[in-house]
C-alpha cells in the first residue's frame, strides 16, 4: 500500500524548493528595484515601476506558498472509508485506473511513490469536489467542455 505520509512529504518538499526559488527571485527583483540601474531616464521610462510590480507579485507568491505548506503540514491522514481531504483513492475512468490524492492545494501535481503515479487533486477542483464524501464502489460524473465523464471509485485509503 502506498504510504500517504510519503505523498505529503514529497508535496511539501516540492513546495519548499519552489519557495526557495521564488524567494531568491523576489530578492533579486527587490535589489534591482532599489538599485541605480533602474533610475528613470525619462518621462516614459517605466522599468522601475514594472520591476516593483514584479517584486510585489513575487512576494505575494511567497506568501501563497508558505500558506500551502502550512495547509499540507496540517493535513490529517486518517483512515476512512469515504473520500476526504488526505485520502488516497484508486479511481477508474474508461477502463484506466489511476491513484488520486485529495488535498486543499497543489492540484495537478504528479508524483511517483513506490512505482505508482499519483495525481494530486484539490478538493476545490471539479473532480475533487464531485468525489468528496464518496465510498469505494460509487460512481460520479464530471462535466468537461467536450463531454460528461464518468468515474468509479475502486478503493479509498
Amino acid at each position: 500500500m502506498i504510504d500517504k505520509k510519503i505523498i505529503l512529504e514529497k508535496l511539501i518538499e516540492n513546495l519548499r524548493k519552489e519557495l526557495s526559488e521564488v524567494e531568491s527571485a523576489a530578492k533579486s527583483t527587490r535589489d534591482l528595484v532599489t538599485s541605480d540601474d533602474l533610475k528613470s531616464e525619462g518621462k516614459y521610462d517605466t522599468r522601475a515601476i514594472e520591476a516593483s510590480y514584479l517584486a510585489s507579485a513575487q512576494l505575494k507568491r511567497v506568501d501563497e506558498i508558505k500558506t500551502d505548506i502550512q495547509m499540507l503540514e496540517e493535513t490529517e491522514l486518517v483512515s476512512a472509508n469515504k473520500l476526504q481531504m488526505g485520502s488516497l483513492a484508486l479511481i477508474e475512468h474508461k477502463g484506466n485506473e489511476r491513484y488520486y490524492f485529495l488535498t486543499s492545494t497543489s492540484g495537478g501535481t504528479m508524483l511517483t511513490v513506490d512505482g505508482n503515479t499519483i495525481l494530486v487533486i484539490s478538493v476545490f477542483s471539479p473532480l475533487g469536489n464531485e468525489a468528496l464524501g464518496l465510498k469505494a464502489g460509487e460512481s460520479f460524473e464530471v462535466e468537461t467542455p467536450k463531454e460528461m465523464r464518468t468515474y468509479k471509485i475502486i478503493s479509498v485509503h
